[in-house]
């Protein structure tokens, strides 16, 4: 064998090692997917809450409760020099999430609705549900994380029901995001 064809075959393997490693899908000669594609991470998600003031610790525990819920993506918060995908900000106004595409956005914790009595860490985690892609379910009971503050002040869960999680778990499945996925049918989501 030459030296180019043993150069090609060898980056032909590095790049499908790399590609098996990554959870890509690869198809054969045959078009059928390799199994070892077939079971893909979960996507990662990051969250910087530095601008989130007295509310970090709230974030912190609202991305634990998605974690604990869904295995298709999970919640880390951003490592130094790294781009996050979601950034948490404290503000005076009523809390709130802007979804820019699917995991990705921003979360305001508004000091409103903790003043008036709401959990932090529901609202935490109701504001992480929109970036994963859930709209508001109002009214709503407090089952319903997604119920946010219809479900009342007493209410302090701060988990997905099992329609939520599926519906998080159908959208962060596989490897791709899907262009449905990418424009929510929200802008701006209010607790």
């Amino acid at each position: 064998m030459n030296s180019r064809k043993i150069l090609r075959a060898s980056l032909a393997l590095c790049t499908t090692g790399l590609l098996f490693g990554s959870g890509v899908q690869v198809a054969s000669a045959t078009g059928q997917a390799d199994e070892r594609g077939a079971q893909a991470a979960a996507r990662v998600v990051t969250y910087d809450s530095s601008g989130a003031a007295e509310f970090k610790d709230a974030v912190t525990q609202g991305a634990a409760a998605w974690n604990e819920s869904v295995k298709n993506v999970q919640l880390k918060p951003v490592q130094p020099g790294q781009r996050a995908n979601i950034i948490v900000v404290a503000d005076n106004g009523w809390p709130r999430a802007q979804p820019t595409s699917l995991g990705n956005g921003r979360v305001w914790m508004g000091r409103q609705a903790v003043n008036q009595g709401h959990n932090t860490v529901r609202i935490a985690s109701h504001e992480l549900g929109h970036i994963l892609g859930l709209p508001d379910v109002k009214p709503g009971p407090c089952s319903s994380l997604m119920s946010g503050a219809s479900a009342g002040t007493s209410c302090t869960n701060q988990y997905p029901n099992a329609q939520e999680k599926a519906s998080v778990e159908r959208k962060f499945a596989g490897t791709k995001v899907y262009a449905r996925d990418v424009a929510p049918k929200f802008a701006l989501a209010v607790y």
